[in-house]
């Protein structure tokens, strides 16, 4: 009997599908004008759309792959209600992905080990001001501690919308990846959580340009599409679901992300009480030494020790 795609295969198809839709129900919101903005906390927005988001997304997952551990970013009753529309479940796969080469150490990959990460509106601040190019959705697969696979889906892209793939050790699709600029630095870094401590922080890295921009999955794209080398937020803040797809994609690429001190988060279903990426968050492009880059960023550390 032939063997049908790998489960991990699957997943990422099932992705992209889902995400297609999300990114329709985020448009829908975004046209009717009644966001529902609801503050969770200090500079921490949710919307109508990040809810509806994110019931189509685990909704969909949870009715084709029911052991398959699932961690989202809203907690509210609302959002975990998963009795939706009939039209927001998404059974199709996508057949591009479904026609990946595997990488042989996840052909064996069972529901029991992924947890999926999902950020249903990465870039809520933004969105709510209109900064629509900002937002993303985020749906990360993780097999044990290590993000494998994501989408990062832009759902305002030329107003209809697009899947930014990635299977480690299969590649990337959905757009072009390009090089960073050669005759300069460029880094990109958050815009509403900007600080004094940051601003030092990042110049104590002599880039000749620094972007301020929302969304974590956002400033990743600004490293695949070539108009940043690297990816800086030295503090606390992002969560394991603004991460797990961004870091996928990126690695897919042949980019990293790490922490501030070189060391890659886990993305296993134990750090759902403690998603905070306590140390920061560190990504470069394919072609910017990652090791060189976290030296770097050691002795900027070291640096700011001495003069405190």
């Amino acid at each position: 009997m032939a063997q049908g795609p790998a489960l991990v295969c699957r997943l990422l198809a099932s992705s992209v599908s889902v995400a297609h839709k999300a990114g329709n129900i985020i448009r829908d919101v975004m046209q009717k004008g009644d966001l529902g903005i609801i503050e969770k906390g200090e500079n921490d927005l949710q919307t109508e759309a990040d809810r509806s988001a994110q019931r189509c997304i685990v909704a969909s997952f949870k009715n084709l792959y029911p052991n398959v551990n699932i961690v989202a970013e809203e907690v509210d009753k609302i959002s975990q209600n998963l009795d939706v529309p009939a039209d927001w479940l998404i059974t199709d796969l996508d057949p591009k992905i479904l026609d990946l080469e595997c990488p042989k150490s996840l052909l064996d990959v069972t529901e029991d080990q992924v947890t999926i990460w999902v950020d249903p509106l990465d870039g809520t601040s933004e969105f709510t001001k209109g900064l629509i190019d900002h937002v993303t959705i985020l749906i990360g697969v993780c097999v044990n501690d290590e993000a494998v696979a994501g989408v990062i889906y832009q759902p305002f892209w030329q107003n209809r919308g697009r899947a930014l793939w990635g299977l480690v050790g299969s590649g990337v699709g959905g757009f072009e990846l390009k090089e960073p600029p050669q005759t300069k630095k460029v880094y990109v870094t958050t815009r509403s959580h900007y600080d004094k401590a940051i601003e030092q922080f990042i110049d104590g890295l002599k880039p000749c340009e620094v972007i301020r921009v929302g969304g974590a999955g956002n400033k990743v794209l600004y490293i695949l599409e070539g108009k940043a080398h690297a990816y800086v937020y030295p503090s606390a803040g992002c969560k394991r679901w603004d991460t797990a797809a961004p870091e996928a994609v990126l690695r897919a690429a042949g980019g990293e992300l790490t922490d501030v001190h070189g060391n890659k988060y886990s993305y296993s279903k134990e750090n759902e009480k403690d998603p905070l990426n306590k140390y920061g968050v560190f990504a470069t492009a394919p072609s910017y030494n990652h090791t060189e880059f976290m030296k770097l960023i050691s002795e900027i550390q070291s640096q700011n020790v001495k003069n405190d």
